[in-house]
């Protein structure tokens, strides 16, 4: 593994397995301070295209990606989302403008995943490092946290034993190296599942705008994915029948099931091995948080590791974890609650309280990412 000498004078290698949007970053950030970080993934490539997965690009990840170009990029290929409201029957309860929030960017726009990793992997090549496709990270337990070792397999079969200075699992969810290292991952996952669908129209359909529609009990997320693309996610089994198409269907391009879990990892780091994204915190996509706080995790890891203050990562990023994960475990009861009091308190209250000001400017902030602390290595007022 190439290596580079940091803030402190020391020469340091690195490995970072999981090449999703959080490794990428991590390795982008890396190596624009002159790090050669190698970075491996057990999948063949990206995701697809049509695997959209996460959808929404914050103002802060645009401000993050802004030293590197991809900010750029990622603005030029993503379809704006210039309005948010909720809905309950009728009555508007929440009606947001994402483009009133203070700073570059408006406060979140809509691109595939498999979109923004190309744009990373692109921005990589140019420091000339690739991720390396098929080859999986190996490692029952990590017996030694500052000097860790792992075993690499790639896709023919051959292994590779890897001592790198500094180990970064951004291997998501599942993550082999927090299960490595012994780590928990502790928390709750609700008890409803929820549907995913994404229809493209033949004919022109509005995509500015996201929408939630609470049926008490039970929601319809329209968000839109591209010009023509539609995403819906929804509690409600038979979901697509409840849809009103916008225009004529010309296909459904992928659709999916999930549950959602709130856990995270405390610490996130121990001695030289640091997890990022969903290996170390995963929640509710309600707000469009979850890949904007793994990239804020790889941005900050990244500057630390020159900074040479890499044992303060977990200190600075555990408070931001707990608070997206206290909002976003908030926004999900509030539009999947039962309750008919309940229900009824929300839809009365919710739109007075959203008419003042600094309410709806706290919303916003949050829809942005501008509620976790701000990078001190970028300048831009927010």
């Amino acid at each position: 593994m190439a290596e580079r000498i940091d803030g402190e004078g020391r020469s340091r290698s690195i490995l970072i397995a999981g090449a999703g949007p959080v490794g990428l970053t991590a390795a982008l950030e890396l190596a624009r301070r002159g790090f050669a970080p190698r970075i491996v993934d057990a999948g063949a490539g990206p995701i697809p295209l049509e695997e959209s997965r996460a959808l929404g690009v914050n103002a802060r990840t645009l401000t993050l990606l802004s030293p590197s170009g991809v900010a750029g990029r990622i603005v030029a290929a993503a379809q704006p989302i210039e309005r948010f409201r909720a809905r309950s029957g009728e009555r508007i309860l929440v009606q947001l403008d994402t483009r009133n929030v203070k700073g570059r960017f408006s406060a979140i726009r809509a691109l595939s995943q498999g979109a923004t990793e190309r744009l990373l992997i692109e921005a990589l090549a140019a420091h000339g490092i690739a991720p390396e496709w098929r080859t999986a990270v190996v490692a029952e337990t990590i017996a030694d946290v500052h000097k860790p070792e792992v075993v690499l397999r790639r896709g023919d079969g051959t292994m590779e034993t890897v001592l790198p200075d500094i180990l970064i699992g951004a291997d998501g969810a599942h993550s082999v190296v927090r299960k490595a290292l012994g780590a928990g991952f502790p928390g709750e996952a609700l008890e409803a599942f929820f549907y995913l669908a994404d229809f493209r129209y033949s004919g022109p359909v509005d995509t500015h705008y996201g929408e939630v529609s609470i049926f008490d009990p039970g929601l319809i997320a329209r968000l839109p994915v591209s010009a023509d693309t539609i995403r819906y996610i929804s509690t409600l089994e038979d979901f697509e029948s409840r849809i009103v198409h916008p225009a004529a269907v010309a296909e459904k391009t992928w659709a999916s099931q999930f549950r959602i879990h709130f856990r995270h990892v405390e610490p996130i780091a121990r001695g030289n091995v640091f997890l990022a994204g969903d290996a170390a915190h995963i929640h509710s996509p309600a707000g469009a948080r979850g890949m904007n706080l793994g990239i804020e995790d790889a941005c900050w890891l990244a500057w630390l590791i020159a900074e040479g203050r890499e044992q303060e990562y977990s200190g600075l990023r555990i408070p931001a974890v707990k608070q997206v994960l206290k909002q976003t475990y908030g926004l999900t009861r509030l539009v999947t609650m039962r309750n008919p009091l309940a229900i009824a308190a929300r839809n009365l209250f919710a739109p007075l309280l959203l008419r003042f000001g600094p309410a709806r400017r706290t919303l916003l902030r949050s829809v942005a990412g501008y509620d976790t602390p701000r990078p001190p290595w970028i300048d831009w007022a927010e």
